[in-house]
Parts: C-alpha cells; structure tokens; sequence
C-alpha cells in the first residue's frame, strides 16, 4: 500500500506543480496579448491577401428581399469575431446596429464593421481599431480564431496534396496497364 500511496501523492504534487506552471504561464500571455495579437497579424498579412474575402459595404434589397446593387470592399478581409451590436452606429445614431464584427484585413488592421438595415438600405460602418481594443471589445477569441483560421488552411493544403498525390499515383498506374 505505501508505495502506490506514494506514487499517488507524488501524481498529486506534479498536478500542483503544473497547475502553478499554467498560472504563471497564462498570465505572463494575458500580459502580453495585444502584442502577440499584433505580431500574428502582421504575419497574416500575405494570406489574409490571398485567402481572405471581400466583405459588403453596402446594398439594396429587391421586393423578395434578395440584395441588389452590392457594393464590395475592395481589400480582403478575415473575420475574426462578432459580438453583441451597439444600439447604434457612431457615424449615424438613427441606424441600429443589427450585427457588429472584428476583421483583420489584407493590410494587418483590424476593422470593426457595424452593419446596419434599414427599410431596403444595407449599409456599414468601419471603423479601424488597436490591437488592444480589439481584445477589449471581441475578447481572446479574435486571437484564437486567427490561429486556427491558418490552421485550419494548413490542414486543408496537406489534405489537398494528399489528393493530387493520390490521383497522380491514380494515373501512373493506368499509364503503366496500357
């Protein structure tokens, strides 16, 4: 018995120990968030260039509520994350704000666009933002959904390699039975 009550004890103080590790850890991160939220997004800039998209400005909606006469951003964008919409836009208080977003665009900025829906009227806001207030208003979300956006693309370009390699060794053996 004594030694699997020592084994025991020796598990519960290495979970001590690592919890205070974790602790130390998250704070020097939380320290240091909106840097490494910039320094992220500086190193996005080349594929948010290439893989982001063009986000609406603004547009109309026919009489079944289709848009027509969209207008599109003409810088690409990743939209990082949403949250709670303002009761109104700062630019124009009589224009409720029916759903609010953090992007980052193709030149590293982070963008907060403030859509807004009026009679057949679509149109936004935008409105540049630090590093810091994007954290301040969209959380440590904006920062994990950065990474996994560009996780998420490395996963997709392997499994994409995978599948020409696949359909290459595919044809090569057709080749060869001919």
């Amino acid at each position: 018995m004594g030694k699997i009550e020592e084994g025991f004890d020796e598990l519960l103080k290495q979970i001590e120990e690592i919890k205070e590790r974790e602790e130390e850890l998250t704070s020097e991160v939380l320290e240091n968030e909106a840097l490494l939220l910039r320094r992220l997004a500086e190193k996005a800039k080349p594929l948010v260039s290439k893989l982001g998209v063009t986000l609406l400005i603004g547009a109309k909606s026919d009489a079944s509520g289709q848009m027509v006469e969209t207008r599109f951003h003409d810088r690409k964008m990743f939209v990082l994350g949403k949250t709670d919409p303002m009761p109104y836009r700062p630019d124009d208080m009589s224009k409720p704000v029916n759903s609010q977003f953090c992007a980052l665009s193709e030149d590293g900025k982070f963008i907060e666009l403030m859509y807004s829906t009026v009679g057949p009227l679509t149109d936004s806001y935008e409105n540049e933002l630090t590093a810091e207030e994007a954290l301040d208003l969209y959380g440590l979300e904006i920062l994990y959904m950065l990474y996994k956006a560009f996780e998420q693309y490395l996963t997709d370009e392997k499994e994409f390699v995978t599948a020409l390699e696949r359909v290459i060794s595919f044809m090569m053996k057709e080749e060869e039975g001919k």
